[in-house]
């Protein structure tokens, strides 16, 4: 990038919770050997943030997604826009287009599959010709699931000089709770649908991200005891956006994966006539419905993120039936504790790690792969390994 600039990352939105934390991260880990500054539209919520997490005299940017030339001149600023003001379908696409623009990397925590499909159309010949590297979905979805199949794919290569048919994504444990953006951002796609039916058949297509259609995937819509696991599995509501990014990769990566791969994710319940009946009472339960989910801008206390976790179990399929397993654990709550050390991460392994990647729109795999995985395990809580 260009050494010129005068900041290595801005995070946008840093007066949310969520930027919030991403501040509060990069302040303690990275101190004053960053070059780095918070934007959003209130100087005074700025402020008080830029105090309550300690960042020093970290400066400020006004900038207002309503408002072009605010956004143009903050990313001329930087190499790196990391965003996580959401849903991104209602506040996105102009900051979008301003890095793709300019030539400025951009990385954001967009689970919202319809959005992400209409801005490949829209924008990937410009960031293509500027050198922007653009990079959706840099939090729990779908960074995990994304690269933890690159993880095991790889293995399989290296045991059977090819990668598996079949992966199967497997939620062991997640424990802490969805964002208050994440569930704003689905309450808007299913508004969506109202003016643009038509994103319907986008939605439901496993491909759609990918540019062109594949095989038919396995059934993810109900529960069913799992032969390879041997255990109880129930539908995983991330499972939506995160199948959608990982084919997205293998198709950005010249089918690494073959062209007939196949991938699902489910999370996994338990044995048994127990492991079946909490199956069936979580495929008719909605974790984004209710009473209890934030809105966005609240999120849970330091004790509940810090109490967090989640596993994610691989299972890689050989020709000859045979299995490679592969974990990735994280050390705090998903939603919240653990994304904003992930999205941190992503946008400073553009910027540092990613120097002779072209311009174009990524997935986290595509674009960064074993430097990301790296950088999680050396400091933001993950963990990557073969079972």
């Amino acid at each position: 990038m260009n050494n010129e600039k005068e900041f290595s990352l801005v995070v946008y939105g840093a007066s949310g919770f969520t930027g919030r934390l991403v501040a509060e991260y990069l302040a303690a880990q990275y101190g004053d050997n960053l070059k780095w500054a918070m934007a959003g539209r209130n100087e005074e919520k700025l402020k008080s943030v830029r105090e309550e997490v300690g960042a020093g005299d970290v400066p400020l940017i006004i900038a207002d997604s309503d408002d072009e030339a605010s956004l143009k001149s903050m990313v001329a600023r930087a190499d790196v826009v990391l965003t996580t003001t959401g849903p991104y379908q209602l506040y996105g696409e102009g900051l979008l287009k301003a890095c793709a623009e300019a030539g400025t990397h951009y990385v954001d925590l967009c689970g919202e599959p319809g959005w992400m499909y209409d801005m490949i159309g829209k924008y990937q010949d410009t960031a293509s010709n500027s050198g922007a590297c653009l990079v959706f979905s840099c939090g729990f979805d779908s960074v995990p699931f994304d690269l933890g199949v690159q993880y095991v794919q790889k293995a399989a290569i290296d045991k059977w000089g090819k990668p598996a048919g079949r992966v199967r994504g497997r939620v062991r444990a997640m424990n802490g709770e969805f964002s208050g953006g994440t569930a704003a951002s689905f309450k808007a796609t299913v508004k969506s649908l109202e003016t643009r039916p038509e994103l319907f058949n986008v939605l439901i297509d496993p491909f759609c991200l990918a540019g062109k259609a594949g095989p038919a995937q396995p059934a993810d819509n109900k529960p069913y005891e799992d032969d390879v696991l041997g255990a109880w599995v129930a539908p995983f509501i991330m499972a939506a956006i995160n199948t959608k990014n990982v084919h997205r990769s293998n198709a950005l990566m010249d089918y690494a994966y073959g062209e007939d791969f196949l991938y699902d994710e489910m999370m996994v319940t338990g044995v048994g006539d127990e492991g079946k009946a909490v199956s069936e009472f979580v495929a008719k339960a909605s974790p984004l419905d209710g009473d209890n989910v934030p809105q966005p801008g609240e999120g849970p206390s330091r004790e509940k993120r810090e109490s967090g976790n989640y596993d994610v179990l691989f299972l890689a399929e050989g020709a000859d039936g045979s299995v490679l397993k592969a974990s990735v654990k994280g050390d705090m709550d998903p939603g919240y504790g653990s994304t904003s050390k992930m999205i941190a991460e992503s946008a400073l392994c553009l910027v540092q790690d990613c120097g002779e990647l072209g311009g174009g729109i990524y997935t986290a795999a595509s674009a960064m792969g074993d430097k990301l995985v790296t950088r999680l395990e050396a400091n933001a809580g993950l963990t990557f390994s073969m079972e």
